[in-house]
């Protein structure tokens, strides 16, 4: 896996060959970048910054994952290796056409990168199809089946609710 100076490097090239800003949110991979183009950023919530950017580029843990989902907009997943769970987040999104493909994080290219995020952000195609799983990820009442779950289950337990 690349070091983070060479990492964050990688991410300014490509996003300048695409003709693109960025907002780079350093975290635990200490990524960071310069410029006038270019912000760096500690812990963000996504639900405010991911509807906000034209597209996002992940590492496909599950909520960076479902908050590109609900956010709208395209990806270009860069799973994490190491995570055996976040090469299948990285395959749902291209298999729905929300996402042009996965770049592998081993040897990531300003090339490669800038190429993913332009068909992210220009082709129509990509971004009418990221609204569509959004659009049902929000309409979702996630916790409610939990919710009477837990208390169909409490209510059998000894001591539960009678």
């Amino acid at each position: 896996m690349p070091g983070p100076r060479r990492l964050s490097a990688e991410i300014v090239r490509a996003l300048r060959r695409a003709g693109l800003r960025g907002v780079i949110q350093s975290s635990r991979a200490a990524l960071m970048a310069d410029g006038d183009d270019m912000l760096t950023v500690d812990d963000v919530p996504h639900a405010l910054l991911f509807p906000e950017t034209a597209a996002v580029v992940h590492h496909c843990g599950a909520g960076t994952t479902a908050a590109g989902v609900r956010a709208e907009v395209p990806a270009v997943p860069v799973p994490v290796p190491i995570q055996f769970d976040e090469a299948f987040r990285a395959d749902r999104p291209v298999a729905l056409g929300v996402a042009p493909a996965s770049l592998p994080l081993r040897r990531p290219t300003a090339d490669a990168l800038a190429a993913a995020l332009v068909r992210a952000t220009r082709s129509p195609g990509i971004r009418e199809r990221a609204r569509e799983p959004g659009v049902r990820v929000r309409a979702q009442d996630g916790a409610g089946p939990v919710v009477r779950a837990v208390a169909l289950l409490s209510a059998d337990l000894p001591g539960g609710p009678s």
